[in-house]
């Protein structure tokens, strides 16, 4: 959906379709009458904003097929959708039964992540409604921490610098300008905002930025506003922000706590756990919330963790001992929407969990999907108004 800011720029705020298995064209044409249509109904908006994950091979297909991107477009019509982001962090098989690690491959060292990037750029282009010059696009923070050197990250230095003569090639043939956004993600390279403004240092500011997934933040114990100066300092853009929250644990050794964590050590995601003071790399968290959960027990400290799941946004009491990040994310929304003008201005709710909750937080039925996912944007739209944002055309 539209919203307006007190300062007068217009807000996209949609909901990422990476909580959909569809990967292939028409799977994705399809899932836009199966879930886009009801949920814009279920909101009440005339047009809802959707945060579009393309896999590579949709993109590879859609760029080089008119009669595939003619397909998405006239779904998207149909839905009453429009896009203005693209998530082009999974390269594919987002909702498969396993993911875990591999979702940071192909990382950012090989000519597999560029070429993909390249053609989810390129679609973007030809997506963006005929009123909105500017697209962003979300991407890994380079790669898995492990292995990392010089070489590997000179490699992904090239790589970046290489996406941007595209983009600007993009801008030139288009007219639109596309921006692509490092997403700093617990356990990666680029974990912390501090590391993606070096990672960023020296490369072209004007198309490159960071994704702010505000779950990442709070799992990380770090602010938005720490984080909006930071990148302010830096001459760094915020690009998009994925509006999301963690899970936050009080006392991870208490019984209760923990067999209510028990409930969401699944096996398809990764789940990483941080403590405050650092990452895991320090010895302050763990990789997946099994391990954390293996190597806590009564005798362990006191600290709180943060858990990097996303949980439905409406939802800030999850079970006894555990809260969501719902407390930060609102501060984090007044830092980015709160001031005269926007630090940014395209939102994306990213639930991708919705299909391995515990279970009786678990949707069974499309039409229940829609309802959560609905519920998601109203409550994103409703804190917004609080902020003195307004829907467009309502």
């Amino acid at each position: 959906m539209r919203l307006r800011h007190p300062g007068g720029r217009t807000i996209h705020l949609g909901y990422c379709t990476n909580v959909h298995a569809a990967h292939e064209v028409d799977g994705i044409v399809a899932q836009l009458e199966t879930y886009a249509r009801p949920v814009r109904e279920a909101v009440g908006t005339p047009s809802l904003s959707i945060g579009t994950w393309l896999s590579a091979d949709a993109v590879h297909t859609l760029r080089r097929d008119p009669d595939a991107l003619a397909r998405l477009r006239d779904g998207l019509r149909r839905a009453g959708g429009e896009v203005v982001t693209v998530n082009a962090f999974p390269y594919g098989a987002f909702q498969a039964p396993v993911v875990k690690h591999a979702v940071y491959h192909p990382d950012w060292t090989t000519a597999e992540r560029l070429a993909y990037t390249v053609d989810a750029a390129w679609v973007l282009a030809r997506l963006l409604p005929d009123d909105v010059a500017r697209g962003s696009i979300s991407t890994l923070p380079l790669a898995w921490r492990e292995p990392w050197d010089d070489a590997r990250a000179a490699a992904a230095r090239e790589n970046l610098a290489t996406l941007t003569d595209e983009l600007a090639a993009i801008e030139r043939e288009t007219g639109r300008s596309i921006q692509v956004g490092l997403e700093p993600e617990p356990g990666c390279v680029v974990e912390t905002v501090e590391q993606a403004v070096v990672a960023l240092e020296g490369l072209d500011r004007d198309r490159l930025g960071v994704c702010l997934d505000l779950a990442h933040l709070a799992t990380g114990f770090a602010t938005a506003r720490d984080a909006v100066d930071l990148l302010s300092g830096a001459g760094i853009s915020v690009v998009k922000a994925q509006v999301s929250a963690a899970l936050h644990v009080a006392d991870p050794a208490d019984p209760a706590s923990r067999e209510a964590l028990g409930e969401f050590a699944e096996d398809r995601f990764l789940h990483q756990v941080r403590v405050p003071g650092g990452a895991a790399a320090l010895g302050r968290g763990f990789d997946d919330l099994p391990e954390a959960l293996a190597g806590c027990d009564s005798d362990s400290g006191a600290d709180p963790w943060r858990i990097h799941f996303h949980v439905p946004l409406h939802a800030e009491a999850q079970a006894p001992g555990l809260r969501s990040t719902t407390p930060e994310l609102r501060e984090s929304l007044a830092v980015l929407l709160g001031g005269d003008e926007p630090v940014v201005d395209h939102l994306e709710v990213e639930s991708y969990t919705w299909g391995v909750l515990p279970s009786a937080q678990r949707p069974t039925t499309d039409a229940e999907l829609v309802a959560g996912i609905a519920a998601e944007l109203t409550w994103a739209a409703d804190h917004l108004a609080t902020l003195g944002l307004e829907r467009e055309n309502a």
